[in-house]
């Protein structure tokens, strides 16, 4: 288990590759949050402008489907979610509950914006490997609906397959 909060950063996809001093620099400037069990780090639709790293609990991600919500996934201590709010400035697509008490770093689009200013390369790597995250994500979502379509079923593993 990592035992600092670089160290958690390293061993994170989107953070591949990444300078320990601009690690530094993430930590620095992101947001410690503490969501308590039971509560919201977003809900599906709300205003997206950053993405959060699990530090300590577990959180549902939920998504809304006919008056329900029905769980996506499960997210861990040193998951990654809201990534996509960094590339597409869209609403929340999904809502992410605490399940236990919860504490993340929030990095948002601003602190990439110094990072940009700081590092313009280890900028676009973040970014580049956010899209690879994301095109993962994708994959394993299209290899989901094919098999639905041929009636097969596809469970994805953890390894496959984490929500933002």
């Amino acid at each position: 288990m990592p035992a600092t909060r670089t160290e958690l950063l390293q061993g994170m996809p989107i953070f591949g590759a990444i300078r320990e001093d601009v690690l530094d620099f993430v930590i620095e400037v992101s947001r410690s949050v503490t969501v308590r069990a039971g509560s919201h780090f977003f809900r599906e639709g709300d205003p997206a402008a950053s993405m959060f790293v699990l530090e300590a609990g577990s959180a549902a991600v939920l998504k809304g489907w006919l008056d329900q919500e029905l769980m996506l996934g499960k997210l861990q201590r040193g998951d990654c979610f809201g990534e996509m709010a960094l590339m597409d400035l869209m609403p929340r697509s999904a809502t992410v509950q605490a399940l236990e008490d919860c504490s993340a770093l929030e990095l948002t689009i601003e602190h990439l914006q110094g990072l940009f200013e700081r590092d313009a390369e280890q900028y676009l790597l973040i970014q580049m490997n956010i899209g690879r995250e994301v095109c993962r994500r994708l994959r394993v979502t299209d290899e989901m609906l094919f098999r639905l379509q041929m009636g097969e079923a596809f469970v994805p593993r953890r390894t496959d397959f984490s929500v933002n």
